[in-house]
């Protein structure tokens, strides 16, 4: 079992940075990896960045490379999401989640844990 909440949404204008933060709990954290997806009012869960265990493999949608950042730091069990240059478009729930076996993906499918998400709103 592996539980993970979510932190650090708020309401930025645009321009603007958030940081998100997702602490896991239960299976040992370096041994998994995770990613950040999203969803907006009336539209499907979206790919946002993912990250294998060791960090060393990074992946993003192409509507967020260059502006997002996904890190992670095992020894806290956490894993971040820096958002720069945030747009209205970026405006969803983001939620984290986890994938216990197998390499890191962008599909939502294959992730195993979900956290309760975190509200980023975007103002024009």
């Amino acid at each position: 079992q592996v539980q993970l909440v979510e932190s650090g949404g708020g309401l930025v204008q645009a321009g603007g940075s958030l940081r998100l933060s997702c602490a896991a709990s239960g299976r040992t954290f370096s041994t998994y990896p995770m990613a950040w997806f999203r969803q907006a009012p009336g539209q499907e869960r979206q790919f946002v960045a993912t990250i294998n265990w060791t960090g060393g493999n990074i992946a993003y949608a192409d509507s967020v490379k260059g502006r997002f950042t996904i890190s992670r730091d095992n020894a806290k069990s956490t894993v971040y999401l820096q958002m720069n240059s945030l747009k209205p478009e970026d405006t969803a729930v983001y939620y984290c989640a986890a994938r216990l076996v197998g390499a890191f993906s962008d599909s939502s499918s294959q992730y195993d844990y979900w956290g309760q998400g975190t509200q980023v709103t975007v103002s024009s």
